[in-house]
């Protein structure tokens, strides 16, 4: 079974988190949701409390085959200031394992140089910092082993297409058809 981590920073944005955790378990993948704040209760970007299933320092990352950096601010930039998520983070772009990242969160991976010649989308007005990325305006776009996408209202297809990744087609669109998804 395929093991995903989500990670929660104070100012998460919590639709584009839970939007994923959600389709992701209805699909039957595995997603812990990690806080990196040392408490399992992680206050979102509007006032909604995420209680996570682990601490960062509680997470076995040999076992995982993705992490997921959910958006809003300040959420993303404290993402980013976490030095043992970005050591992930770099450890699986060099092993080809699964990042995504949607809204602001696409940034984290612009500035730590992940995203050379690759297809990137991000919350618009933040595409500068998608470093070296060939920026886009798709909903979604997945290049290689990093998936990235707009913002909240992209969260549905953001997680279906981690579906597809794992899954493949005909369990993204069933799950799409679950919750009356075009």
């Amino acid at each position: 079974m395929s093991k995903v981590l989500i990670f929660m920073a104070e100012g998460h944005e919590e639709i584009e988190a839970l939007t994923v955790v959600d389709l992701l378990r209805r699909a039957g993948i595995e997603i812990e949701m990690v806080s990196i704040t040392g408490n399992k209760r992680v206050p979102g970007s509007h006032g909604i409390m995420t209680v996570c299933d682990k601490l960062i320092e509680q997470v076995n990352f040999d076992s995982a085959d993705m992490l997921v950096l959910p958006g809003g601010m300040p959420g993303t930039l404290n993402l980013e200031l976490c030095e043992p998520l970005m050591d992930q983070v770099h450890g699986f772009n060099t092993s080809k394992k699964g990042l995504a990242a949607i809204c602001a969160a696409p940034t984290v991976f612009g500035k730590a140089g992940l995203l050379k010649g690759k297809k990137a989308t991000c919350y618009p007005g933040m595409e500068g910092d998608l470093l070296g990325a060939n920026v886009s305006t798709d909903a979604v776009c997945h290049d290689g082993n990093i998936i990235t996408s707009r913002g909240l209202g992209t969260a549905i297809p953001f997680a279906l297409e981690i579906i597809k990744t794992f899954q493949g087609d005909a369990a993204a669109d069933k799950i799409a058809k679950s919750v009356v998804y075009k």
